[in-house]
């Protein structure tokens, strides 16, 4: 894009006729069509500013609606001036000054740094069709956020372009831009945080420290290709604190049904087959799962279950091929019979061959190209890879597409099939000009005359189509908890697509590694139900070490799937696939592992819930919660590829090169409490306990586990090693799964005295499915000394959701001898000789007064 800056510098109030004190609206005449900055502070830690005009107008569709001002008055000072204002709100400190331009500062009461400072002289500016904001750069604080960048995860000294593609293959270190259309970048430092946050869909770009001018020194600045800013400033204390902030103000993470969380298999090749047809190669899939006992969830069908039978052998949208699927219905029962839902593939473009092309292009369904005045055409992909065909993308701001779309979704819901997977939804179209229908845009601003894809952004076509998915859904069931997967996303996307992952990524030890990085950005940036392609999407076929590796690393993350489509010189239409037994010398591995999912599948399934309620993501910086650690800020730990939080009691690491047995970590140590840190204890042999404040080297060898540590003072709520139905459960064929009615509970006391501290943990549990969720939680105590442990567990008082099991299991770790004693009710050593670990069990409090079952469950 050229660069065409007018930096405007005389500014005056304009007298306002909103009563808010905490509010200043400031005109500039200079480009002679007046240009309006205004700032307001909504909350004592959120404000926003906007910078627009009649040439430049706000978004006209913003990802989040303006909240209403929430300010305390009797907890706000203010000082004006004639070219400047400053005020406090609580601890928050800001300043405004318009001499030259108009420039804000942020920071903390008493504190000399400031966390935030526009440019001076060069902060809010016009730039051709769109505008820039420059602020100063921090080069020693980290960055993150932006939805999902290539790795590292500290994005400092780089520059991205916000905007999506469809980067099939993409180097997992360098490209960009990717998938995601987020403009939410956070600056992250020990003595605070902000975030600066954009409504806008257009494409733009973030320079984060990557342009360094002599004049200007070190600055970020945020670009933006079309229409006027509106900025939302988020202050936190603590990372934790600004990501709450920002779900507060765009929305909470969504619920997946809790079957999703579970391992999710795919691979494009299953849905191509026509000899044998489709759905007895996918029969075949499923059985073998059943023959080497492995545990699966869901499947992900890809588009071939939708390419026509006759020439041209295409996609058609909300179709199925009849040879390869001959009844739908029937064979999705099968699969329910075996506990496996479906997810199926829908990409939004048609090719002109579609028996549905025609009813779209009458009706104003696809985009109009302004020099033909008639449906804008463009290359497509049509069948296997690279290839191609002509036709359109679906303009679901045009009322009889988004009604077509939420129509078909409904039909396939109708079918059986019980979720949506949101695919190539990138929206790359060719022409900023295309003109859109404007009919169907809930929530659109009044002030934007002009229809241009550009001006509204593709990103804004994503969240609208994952609207109409989620909505076809609940029509054909409603009540029930919408699955749309979504392989691109904006902001506003999540609200409607509460699932998502790093897209088409590359076979390579590297691009493991890398993957940790994307996942801690991606939940920082509110996608928290994300995860990866395991083994890789594209390229060659991992080698037993990588597969196993990845596996046992995926294992403990939020989402867990093996699905791809490596490029195949024999067969360029249906590719190769990854599955769990290719390698018969390490099934048994491989099996150990996902079983091992499925028994913390009640620990995953709280930290889901738990990101629904709070907005703390499962997967996390090293550094979240322990910003008092010197050691957390160093270059290594801020680049977030090599270890992470899953939660507060797990900490996850990885070994990222072939042939190497041996891991070396951080431990991060909280010492901003006063309160003594009892450290880690090794989850796997040798089972050794560990001082918080170290670097350590865990010993992993590859066919056994990759590090995995636990916190001394946790607690992980465990279940059985198989897939169970849902409390919930209402697919008559998935009730025949075993049920959920055993939890188990891990704790890691210190090996000696905890003196006097009582350790607490919080889980959630619901039904798993329902659309409106009865969460209810427990909570989980304990303290300890060289010979006992005593436990509690307590009930939530407002619990609803009553579980199916009455008991609970204590787990003592491995090596852990003590016996265990219950601060309240009775309890019962029960036996386990397979793992050889002390436990005990007691009664839930809602079933104290009956007695407790002999034996192990």
């Amino acid at each position: 894009m050229p660069q065409l800056e007018t930096v405007l510098r005389a500014y005056e109030e304009v007298t306002s006729k909103v009563q808010n004190p905490a509010r200043i609206h400031l005109r500039s005449q200079e480009s002679g069509t007046p240009f309006d900055f205004t700032f307001e502070a909504l909350r004592p830690n959120l404000f926003r500013t906007t910078f627009s005009s009649t040439t430049h107008p706000l978004p006209p569709y913003p990802s989040a609606a303006e909240p209403a001002a929430k300010i305390d008055h009797t907890k706000l000072v203010v000082d004006k001036s004639t070219s400047g204002y400053a005020l406090e709100l609580e601890d928050v400190e800001v300043t405004l000054e318009w001499n030259n331009a108009p420039c804000v500062s942020l920071g903390f009461v008493g504190s000399k740094t400031k966390l935030h400072s526009d440019l001076d002289y060069r902060s809010y500016v016009i730039d051709g069709q769109g505008v820039s904001h420059y602020v100063q750069h921090d080069r020693k604080a980290l960055h993150v956020g932006l939805g999902e960048k290539s790795a590292p995860m500290d994005l400092t000294a780089r520059g991205f372009q916000i905007s999506a593609t469809d980067s099939f293959g993409y180097e997992a270190y360098a490209t960009d831009p990717l998938y995601k259309h987020v403009p939410f970048l956070v600056k992250v430092t020990p003595e605070g945080c902000v975030g600066m946050f954009s409504t806008s869909h257009s494409r733009g770009s973030w320079a984060v420290g990557s342009e360094i001018d002599g004049l200007w020194g070190h600055f970020k600045v945020y670009r933006q290709d079309y229409g006027g800013l509106e900025e939302y400033l988020l202050v936190g204390r603590t990372l934790k604190d600004v990501v709450r902030t920002y779900a507060e103000l765009v929305g909470f993470p969504l619920l997946g049904p809790r079957w999703a969380y579970g391992y999710l298999s795919g691979g494009y090749k299953y849905t191509m087959g026509d000899d044998p047809p489709a759905n007895e190669q996918l029969m075949d899939f499923a059985d073998k799962l059943e023959q080497h006992d492995i545990p699966c969830s869901g499947h992900q069908m890809s588009s071939g279950y939708s390419i026509a039978e006759k020439e041209p052998r295409v996609r058609n949208v909300f179709t199925w091929n009849n040879h390869r699927f001959p009844n739908p219905e029937e064979w999705i029962e099968k699969y329910h019979a075996r506990g496996i839902r479906l997810l199926t593939n829908i990409k939004p473009f048609v090719l002109d061959s579609h028996p549905d092309y025609k009813y779209l292009v009458d009706n104003n369904g696809l985009f109009t190209d302004p020099q033909t005045k008639k449906n804008a055409e463009a290359r497509l992909w049509s069948a296997g890879g690279g290839e191609s065909g002509i036709g359109g993308h679906v303009d679901f701001t045009s009322p009889a597409a988004y009604e077509w779309w939420a129509r078909g979704v409904e039909k396939l819901k109708e079918q059986g099939i019980d979720a949506m997977w949101n695919d190539n939804n990138e929206y790359t179209l060719p022409n900023d000009n295309w003109q859109l229908s404007l009919q169907a845009v809930p929530g659109r601003r009044k002030d934007a005359a002009e229809n241009k894809v550009g001006l509204w952004g593709r990103a804004m076509q994503t969240e609208l189509m994952a609207k109409a998915s989620y909505e076809g859904l609940l029509r054909a069931e409603g009540g029930i908890r919408p699955f749309v997967l979504t392989r691109s996303a904006s902001v506003g996307t999540l609200r409607y697509a509460c699932s998502s992952w790093s897209g088409d990524n590359m076979t390579s030890w590297e691009s493991m590694k890398a993957s940790n990085a994307l996942s801690i950005n991606a939940g920082i940036s509110l996608m928290q139900f994300y995860g990866h392609d395991i083994g890789g999407f594209e390229g060659p076929q991992p080698s037993p070490e990588l597969l196993l590796r990845w596996v046992q690393l995926g294992c403990h993350q939020i989402r867990f799937a093996i699905n791809c489509f490596k490029t195949s010189p024999e067969d360029n239409q249906a590719g190769e696939v990854i599955e769990p037994w290719q390698y018969p010398d390490i099934i048994p591995n491989i099996r150990a592992a996902i079983k091992r999912r499925y028994e913390i599948m009640p620990y995953i399934y709280s930290l889901g819930l738990e990101s629904h309620l709070t907005a703390s993501p499962p997967q996390r910086w090293i550094g979240w919660g322990y910003e008092s650690d010197p050691e957390v800020w160093t270059k290594v730990l801020k680049r977030g590829e090599e270890q992470y939080w899953f939660g507060d009691t797990l900490l996850i690491g990885g070994v990222y090169e072939p042939g190497v047995d041996h891991a070396k970590l951080y431990l991060p140590r909280k010492s901003n409490d006063g309160a003594f840190d009892f450290g880690y204890v090794n989850l796997n042999a040798p089972y050794e306990y560990l001082a918080a404040g170290q670097w350590v080297t865990i010993a992993s060898q590859w066919r056994d586990s990759i590090p995995v540590l636990a916190k001394i003072g946790g607690a992980i709520p465990t279940g059985k090693q198989v897939q169970t139905r849902m409390p919930g459960e209402l697919r008559p064929k998935c009730q025949r799964l075993e049920e959920d009615d055993y939890r188990g509970i891990e704790i890691f006391p210190p090996q000696g005295s905890s003196h006097d501290r009582i350790f607490s943990t919080t889980w959630y549990e619901d039904d798993g499915q329902s659309a409106q969720p009865k969460i209810s939680s427990w909570t989980v105590s304990y303290s300890s000394t060289k010979e006992k442990i005593i436990v509690a567990l307590k009930s939530d008082a407002g619990n609803v959701f009553i579980p199916p099991w009455t008991e609970v299991v204590f787990i003592l770790p491995h090596r852990d001898s003590r016996y265990i004693e219950s601060a309240g009710g009775s309890i019962l050593e029960c036996v386990d000789s397979s793992s050889g670990r002390v436990q005990y069990k007691m009664l839930v409090p809602e079933h104290a007064s009956r007695p407790i079952s002999n034996g192990h469950p």
